[in-house]
């Protein structure tokens, strides 16, 4: 194995990627290093289908349940302690396996990724516009000056927004020319794509989110409102939150709450796929297939050609 070896199992949500984190571990053996963006938050089990202690099968898991949900981590953050968990691994001889859906923290963390900074003056003033004018003015300010970015920001993100416009403030450049080139700073980086065809995955979506209500949910958000979750900037946006906090207000049915949460998922699970296709980097592998784990090993091992039965780029791009 490579000393620098490091295994990212990436695709979108609903593939299955925390099984087959745990799976490669066992065999490498490693730990798992979360890099999803929710899942670091405590409290956030049921609705971001966090892996329970049982399902982890002895595995250690880094970044789950590090902060409260007032709290909030920029993806700065994230690469930072994401980064000192794969020092931590590489120390004791273990593959670190990245496990999430969340592109731009995987690109972050595995990339030769730079942040430009932030300027407290220029931040305070697209937030003050942000609380006056509402994100829809801000994302059409967004979509004059760079359009490339705008269309990858939805415009209710107000925070991506403002940090967006912050960026092309300080930089004089397009907020998307940040991006680095495909280049890791680990020379034995190795990302693993679970591709699912898109009908499949939007019925297991659909089955996930009638688990997670069926499964307490509902009395989770009430618990997590209790601890400030409307208080935080960035937890109370998760996937089927924001939905079950419209239903306790009265705004929503159950029902109705369970519909959009399902329908957001599937669109978020597109673009997730979208995001992850466009990274040539990443081999694809069918996910219900009998033989994944032992195709997963092949490639990380650097065995090739890949295995039958391995999706290329371009047979796999079909799904987006």
């Amino acid at each position: 194995m490579v000393e620098s070896l490091v295994v990212a199992v990436v695709g979108p949500t609903a593939a299955g990627k925390s099984d087959l984190s745990v799976a490669l571990c066992k065999e490498l053996p490693g730990e798992v290093v979360n890099a999803d963006a929710m899942q670091v938050y405590r409290g956030m089990d049921v609705g971001t289908a966090k892996i329970t202690p049982a399902e982890r099968l002895g595995v250690r898991h880094h970044l789950l349940d590090i902060l409260d949900v007032t709290q909030t981590a920029t993806v700065a953050d994230f690469q930072r302690l994401a980064r000192s968990a794969i020092d931590d691994c590489l120390s004791r001889q273990l593959v670190p396996v990245l496990a999430g859906g969340s592109g731009m923290y995987v690109r972050a963390i595995l990339d030769d990724f730079e942040f430009p900074g932030t300027d407290p003056e220029v931040r305070g003033r697209l937030e003050a516009e942000l609380e006056d004018h509402g994100s829809g003015a801000l994302h059409a300010k967004l979509a004059t000056i760079d359009p490339a970015s705008a269309l990858k920001i939805l415009p209710s993100n107000g925070r991506r927004i403002v940090r967006a416009l912050e960026v092309i403030e300080i930089t004089g450049g397009p907020y998307g020319a940040t991006l680095p080139e495909h280049t890791y700073i680990y020379p034995g980086a190795v990302q693993l794509g679970l591709d699912v065809p898109r009908p499949v995955l939007d019925e297991r979506i659909g089955r996930r989110v009638d688990r997670m209500f069926e499964n307490g949910f509902v009395d989770e958000v009430k618990d997590l409102l209790d601890k400030g979750l409307l208080d935080g900037v960035t937890a109370n946006r998760a996937l089927g939150y924001s939905q079950v906090i419209a239903m306790l207000k009265g705004e929503l049915s159950e029902a109705e709450a369970r519909e959009r949460t399902a329908q957001t998922t599937r669109r978020f699970a597109r673009r997730q796929d979208g995001w992850f296709r466009r990274d040539p980097r990443i081999t694809w592998l069918p996910w219900d297939a009998p033989d994944l784990v032992e195709q997963a090993l092949h490639v990380v091992r650097g065995n090739h050609p890949a295995p039958a039965g391995v999706v290329g780029v371009e047979e796999g791009a079909r799904h987006v």
